[in-house]
């Protein structure tokens, strides 16, 4: 079983910064694959950024490129967003998933998730 926390989330202005993580415990990471995703109030669920565990390699959906990065600390299982440029439409909640997919076009769709967080949310005011 895995265990996702996500951690990081709250109430900035724009143009600020956010940096959440995901503390990750239950088993051993280094074959899965990385996400986080946001779903707003009637929106739907949208990829954000992924890792590969191993290796590092990264992916970013259109909307956050240049503005978010995703890393991850090996030592301490924990995937961090770092959430930079905030506008009032990155008001959301924040997830951070897991899979074993393998890195490839399957990692932009939730549905191909097996473990997810809570999930934290982020409010950009005007």
């Amino acid at each position: 079983q895995v265990q996702l926390v996500e951690s990081g989330g709250g109430l900035v202005q724009a143009g600020g910064s956010l940096r959440l993580s995901c503390a990750a415990s239950g088993r051993t990471f280094s074959m899965y694959v990385m996400g986080w995703f946001r779903q707003a109030p009637g929106k739907e669920r949208e990829f954000l950024a992924a890792i590969r565990w191993s290796g590092g390699r990264t992916s970013y959906g259109d909307s956050v490129k240049g503005r978010f990065t995703i890393s991850r600390d090996n030592a301490k299982n924990t995937v961090y967003l770092q959430m930079n440029s905030l506008t009032p439409e990155d008001t959301a909640v924040y997830y951070c998933a897991a899979t074993q997919v393998t890195y490839g076009s399957g990692i932009y769709y939730g549905r191909n998730y097996d473990y997810w967080g809570q999930g934290t949310q982020v409010t950009v005011s005007s």
